[in-house]
């Protein structure tokens, strides 16, 4: 009797922040027109949402403008499952590390998602009819006896219930000896890179059992490895010019015009390093976790531990512009390291119009950039801004002089919620950011009232 009284004392707020791994969301993209938004996560599934289409009397309700509707699941599928390597008896985890959409051909939407070794390519379809009347299969689909057949009947299309067909066209398998970390879809439509550690390979869509080595870092002698390739991504719009990072802070600029093999750059982005800072965490530090090209092509955004950078790709002495994301944890750096939290890799991303950047940080914590006036901003993603038509609050992290109220010390960072993966709608003010099991999206709307004033 006494265990059955215990037993309505739940404690809600562990079960509402338990996490399993397997729901830790670690990727999330937009496709071209930013209607779908697929997400992927440690348990190998992807989750796409749909953007459902606001009716102007909703808009007119809440005084708003816009033809903008929230995003609803639209499909989920498992896209990779646990694997071992028996050669190398290791477990190949089904983690979906990238996920890339193709350019919308027809009524179908194509995308890209990866875990460390295997690429594979989906169709996702929609289909509202089904036939009926076939001459040599019943209702249930069992072939009937010829002998009964004594006329013939044209198949007719019925109208069904809406169904979202997933399914793998191409499966791209042992090209990568090392863990896959990007994919890029080429401005081509017909081609795709992927990047391990050590290696960048092209894959043409069509064709699965065999790619080309475009790049190869990897030493005669492993003992003499000083670096290995973080992230690489195609050109916007020249098909043959990509760009790929490494953990020594550099960026290279490659044309496959050159070479077949472009281990010889035609750019190297690299900034000075001043040897009075010099430190154990140098190198950790500067490790780009993260390239993205403008929409424009003509600028390079990358992200290492403490700063985003903009690199112009007519000046490669140095950034054009650096920005501080959490400079504040400079003096954090030996208990990041020996948490392991100094090897997070955080990414970064554009607006539409190439004026704002956005990273993420800490503590739930995700920050943004105008371009224009340098100036930053933290936002915070949780439950409360979660809530229909809520507000963003910013926030600002105390590292001195007088104290606001709201403020958050540093030693009072939450480490664990840390912001890794986001995306910007491609045309629009809507963003989605990842924290941990949560996705949120954001939307800037515009009131009449306050755009009259």
């Amino acid at each position: 009797m006494g265990e059955d009284a215990e037993s309505p004392k739940i404690n809600h707020t562990f079960l509402r922040d338990y996490v399993t791994e397997a729901d830790v969301i670690s990727t999330v993209e937009f496709n071209q027109t930013g209607d779908l938004l697929a997400t992927g996560d440690k348990g190998g599934r992807v989750v796409i949402f749909q953007r459902e289409i606001e009716s102007k009397g909703e808009s007119e309700e809440v005084g708003e403008t816009g033809d903008s509707g929230e995003y609803n699941v639209y499909s989920t599928f498992q896209s990779h499952e646990p694997d071992f390597d028996y050669l190398k008896s290791l477990e190949i985890e089904e983690k979906i590390n990238k996920i890339r959409w193709l350019p919308q051909q027809n009524a179908a939407h194509f995308l890209l998602s990866t875990n460390d070794k295997t690429i594979k390519l989906w169709k996702v379809s929609e289909r509202d009819k089904r036939p009926e009347g076939y001459n040599l299969k019943d209702e249930e689909g069992r072939l009937k006896d010829i002998s009964t057949i004594t006329s013939l009947q044209v198949p007719v299309l019925k109208p069904t219930d809406l169904m979202v067909e997933v399914r793998p066209r191409r499966v791209f398998a042992n090209g990568h000896t090392y863990h896959v970390n990007s994919i890029s879809v080429n401005s081509d439509g017909e081609t795709y890179l992927s990047a391990d550690d050590l290696r960048i390979n092209m894959w043409h869509l069509g064709i699965t059992d065999r790619s080309f080595n475009i790049v190869d870092i990897k030493p005669a002698n492993m003992e003499d490895l000083t670096e290995v390739i973080t992230a690489a991504e195609f050109h916007p719009q020249h098909c043959h010019l990509f760009v790929y990072s490494s953990s020594k802070g550099t960026l290279r600029l490659c044309d496959m015009r050159a070479s077949a093999l472009c281990d010889r750059h035609t750019k190297l982005f690299e900034e000075p390093e001043d040897p009075g800072s010099r430190s154990f965490f140098s190198e950790i530090i500067s490790s780009v976790s993260d390239v993205k090209f403008s929409h424009s092509g003509r600028y390079l955004l990358t992200r290492d531990y403490l700063t985003a950078k903009v690199w112009d790709l007519n000046m490669d002495k140095g950034p054009v512009e650096t920005y501080q994301v959490h400079e504040y944890l400079r003096s954090k750096l030996c208990s990041l390291y020996e948490n392991d939290c100094i090897f997070d890799k955080f990414e970064c991303v554009w607006n539409s119009s190439d004026s704002v950047i956005m990273t993420g940080a800490y503590n739930s914590f995700f920050r943004m950039f105008d371009r224009e006036t340098g100036r930053g901003v933290t936002l915070e993603a949780w439950r409360e801004s979660s809530k229909p038509r809520a507000v963003l609050r910013t926030r600002r992290v105390y590292t001195g002089g007088k104290r606001r109220r709201g403020d958050v010390g540093v030693d009072s960072l939450d480490f664990t919620k840390k912001i890794l993966h986001m995306a910007w709608h491609p045309s629009e003010n809507i963003i989605a950011i990842a924290a941990t099991n949560n996705l949120y999206i954001f939307q800037d709307r515009v009131n009449p009232e306050t755009q009259a004033q």
